[in-house]
């Protein structure tokens, strides 16, 4: 990750509304040209258009084709990839009784970023780039009442620790966003305190200012940041990602 935004090129899925719209500004005021895409069309025409160096196009990442449709749609706008931003996701309440459920949580969290890196890794290993994932607490620890949603972020996360040792030796970053409870639509029937998603998205962007592996970018998911860090899920990654060498040796 560069020391400065300026003439990036930024995708974020989801990019519409919640973390993602506040990222995408975020990177567009630090100098990047940025596209967005969504399933959301009305919240993606409200966006499209109200800053020059925000494109927008309307995708599903759960669906391969419409992920083809993205690459080609955002490859034009920018021109190349230096940042791919994984936003998108869904969270449904759920008791684990119906298998549909979990499937629709992991066409989403889990295959729709991996459908999204797959898509645009050609560009990110030509120019160096960045992938960031946003996941959640729910994936280091599941949170009962969304059990489906949370073994999706739980896969996503073990994803996401892979692609990062398997592309270490390509050029290309890959780093876990931890996230806690965020005032989004997705949270709204939870009471409990909530970050803004400007201040998540200030936070995301410093950690990768610092080239964090794993960011925690809000008062929630900083509570277990330094655990996390010495822990041992963490010593294991590090003792684990070597087989990459070695098995391509």
């Amino acid at each position: 990750m560069n020391t400065t935004a300026r003439g990036l090129r930024v995708l974020v899925t989801a990019g519409a509304a919640g973390i993602g719209k506040a990222f995408a500004e975020v990177f567009a005021d630090a100098g990047a040209k940025v596209f967005i895409c969504d399933v959301d069309r009305a919240a993606l025409d409200a966006f499209r258009g109200a800053r020059p160096e925000i494109g927008a196009g309307l995708a599903d990442v759960a669906d391969p084709r419409q992920v083809d449709g993205l690459f080609h749609e955002a490859s034009v706008f920018l021109g190349g990839l230096d940042v791919l931003i994984n936003n998108a996701g869904i969270a449904i309440y759920d008791d684990l009784s119906k298998l549909e459920v979990i499937e629709q949580h992991l066409a989403v969290n889990l295959f729709g970023p991996l459908n999204v890196t797959h898509a645009f890794l050609p560009l990110l290993k030509r120019s160096k780039g960045t992938i960031v994932n946003n996941l959640s607490l729910a994936g280091l620890a599941p949170l009962p009442v969304i059990p489906a949603y949370s073994i999706s972020k739980a896969a996503a996360f073990n994803m996401t620790q892979s692609l990062r040792a398997l592309l270490a030796g390509q050029g290309v970053t890959v780093h876990a966003v931890v996230l806690g409870p965020i005032d989004t639509d997705m949270n709204r029937g939870f009471e409990i305190p909530k970050a803004s998603p400007e201040s998540a998205a200030v936070g995301i962007f410093d950690g990768l200012e610092k080239g964090e592996e794993d960011i925690f970018p809000d008062p929630a998911s900083q509570s277990i940041a330094e655990g996390w860090r010495t822990g041992a899920p963490k010593a294991l990654e590090r003792q684990f990602a070597p087989f990459v060498q070695e098995s391509a040796a």
